[in-house]
């Protein structure tokens, strides 16, 4: 590494100083200019003089290596542009990516937003009815997949008559391509030099991430190009992106964090980054950090805490010398993690705050700030954010008081609504503040501490999932009568799903059930959204209208106040 000062000033220097005017002029944007992430990230970058540098290190499962320079990387993000164009997508068409973390669905992210379509990013695990469900909402026009997930899009096409084309990125052509479907072989396709990128503004819609909440069906938070100045600077200040400095996010860009840090954050900020296309091991890991020499590591709490079970002894294996800062996402990292980290590596492990709805980090320890473990750390500089009260939405003066935790909207990477459900997304709004959904405190010294949930989503492995979609799912099996999920206490993901079923008459509570209706739901929704456990009961507690009260089963599981329970129909 050439210079290890951090980017950011000192933390109380830099909030009375900072202004996003700063990421605009590094940018070379002024308000009302063009704005296109797909050409910011890449032609811009090579305009920079940097088009030789390596922009993207991929490793796949079998050890197989592939490199791609700016340069390879613009042209061939044009070259999915072009294809998308000749095919009739238009702009503001809504294009899937559902794939695995393979260089196509880096560069068909870019790609897509090139050419002005609105790019929508989904998790490749999911099953059927939950590409269905997101399909469907999105009005989607054409998706890029795999043929190994081809299968769960052609189950569900006679539901989606407005999905026009079908983009097989691997098709050998051993088997014909069906009606719709389409092969795109990047690699071998034609290098486009030139492409006329659709001249986007900042208000021009740009990724469709979709996000699941307690009730209905998950949303669709739709952000815009703009976005790009709140990610440019938050990678540069929070995970402190160096010119030379080789980058590992490990995150799907399935979900935000894989977009935000994953591509545009890195990419922007002219970053080689590695991708790792392979399960969680931690040899795999540690054997692909030395490898690789990566020196800024953004991970999740998750593998965190699965790395600490195999020990330091395994970390001391592995020549991890090159790593110089490493930041966490996705759910709470608490204390045990920091200090863990520090005696694994020799450095910690710097906690950090948002959601799909911020885009960016909104709370975080930065480089050079005291950490104190278990702390989400302080607000961004130039994001307003406090706790409120819980009845009020008035912010909460006293230290140490739990509320919400609140954002003062305008933040440039804030979604702008939620697809086609502009209700739900006025109602995330209360006295002048964005809510999150989430609780925590401030102590004396500025610091944010995590609580947890304001409402019934549960944090698996630091993706959130919808009580109410595994709900569906479970009663759509033919012994279930009534189902409620809640999120379970575990040592290594945060929570898991665990399910309560009520049986139809005539089935009976044995262990083959139970795993039967468990791969039911796996196969519809996501291994995420699979409940890892089921109890069997007579009743579920109800509201005399009728409502299940998950808050009487978490409260139970996890061993906490029940509250108020003057509205439940019946005693448990």
């Amino acid at each position: 590494m050439t210079d290890h000062k951090p980017y950011m000033k000192p933390y109380e220097e830099e909030i009375k100083t900072f202004s996003w005017d700063i990421s605009k002029n590094e940018l070379g944007y002024k308000d009302g200019d063009v704005i296109n992430i797909g050409e910011y990230c890449t032609d811009r970058i090579c305009r920079m003089g940097k088009g030789e540098k390596l922009a993207l290190i991929w490793e796949g499962y079998t050890g197989e290596e592939k490199r791609y320079t700016f340069n390879d990387m613009r042209q061939l993000t044009n070259s999915i542009a072009k294809y998308l164009t000749e095919l009739g997508i238009k702009p503001g068409e809504r294009v899937c990516l559902f794939m695995d973390k393979v260089p196509e669905l880096y560069f068909g992210f870019l790609g897509v937003l090139k050419m002005g379509a609105i790019v929508q990013p989904l998790f490749s695990a999911f099953g059927p009815e939950s590409l269905l469900t997101r399909l469907q909402d999105a009005g989607t026009s054409a998706i890029f997949t795999q043929k190994k997930h081809l299968p769960k899009v052609r189950n569900i096409l006679k539901d989606l008559p407005g999905l026009n084309h079908i983009i097989v990125v691997d098709d050998d052509g051993v088997k014909p391509l069906r009606e719709k479907e389409t092969a795109f072989n990047m690699d071998k396709a034609e290098r486009v030099d030139s492409f006329d990128i659709y001249p986007s503004k900042a208000e021009t819609p740009s990724v469709l991430h979709y996000t699941s909440g307690t009730t209905g069906k998950p949303k669709g938070a739709q952000h815009v190009h703009y976005s790009l100045i709140s990610q440019y600077m938050t990678a540069k200040y929070v995970l402190d992106i160096k010119d030379d400095d080789i980058y590992w996010c490990t995150a799907d860009p399935g979900w935000v964090t894989g977009t935000s840090y994953g591509i545009i954050g890195a990419w922007s900020n002219g970053a080689t980054q590695c991708v790792l296309d392979a399960g969680f091991k931690s040899e795999s890991w540690y054997k692909f950090i030395e490898k690789h020499k990566i020196s800024m590591w953004y991970s999740a709490p998750t593998a965190i805490r699965a790395l600490m079970k195999d020990g330091t002894e395994t970390a001391k294996k592995f020549d991890l010398s090159s790593l110089r800062h490493l930041a966490s996402v996705g759910e709470p990292l608490n204390a045990e993690a920091v200090i863990w980290s520090k005696e694994a590596f020799g450095i910690m492990f710097h906690d950090t705050f948002w959601q799909t709805e911020t885009g960016c980090i909104v709370v975080s320890n930065y480089p050079g700030m005291k950490i104190k473990p278990g702390s989400m750390g302080k607000p961004f500089p130039g994001i307003e954010v406090t706790v409120v009260d819980l009845k009020t939405s008035v912010p909460i003066e006293k230290k140490g008081v739990v509320g919400m935790i609140a954002i003062k909207p305008g933040w440039p990477s804030m979604i702008r609504t939620y697809w086609n459900n502009e209700i739900t997304y006025k109602s995330k709004f209360q006295n002048g503040w964005y809510l999150c959904g989430d609780r925590a405190s401030i102590d004396e010294e500025g610091y944010f501490w995590f609580v947890g949930r304001d409402d019934d989503v549960i944090n698996t492995g630091g993706h959130l999932v919808g009580p109410f979609e595994i709900e569906s799912a479970l009663l759509e099996h033919p012994a279930v009568a009534e189902s409620a999920a809640i999120g379970k206490p575990d040592p290594i993901n945060m929570e898991v799903v665990k399910a309560f079923i009520t049986l139809k008459p005539g089935f009976d509570q044995t262990k083959m059930l139970e795993l039967e209706i468990m791969n039911f739901v796996r196969k519809k929704l996501s291994a995420l959204a699979m409940p890892q456990e089921i109890e069997f009961v007579d009743t579920l507690p109800k509201t005399r209208s009728g409502k299940i009260m998950r808050r009487v089963l978490r409260a139970q599981e996890w061993g906490e106040e029940i509250g108020d329970i003057s509205t439940l129909e019946n005693d448990m």
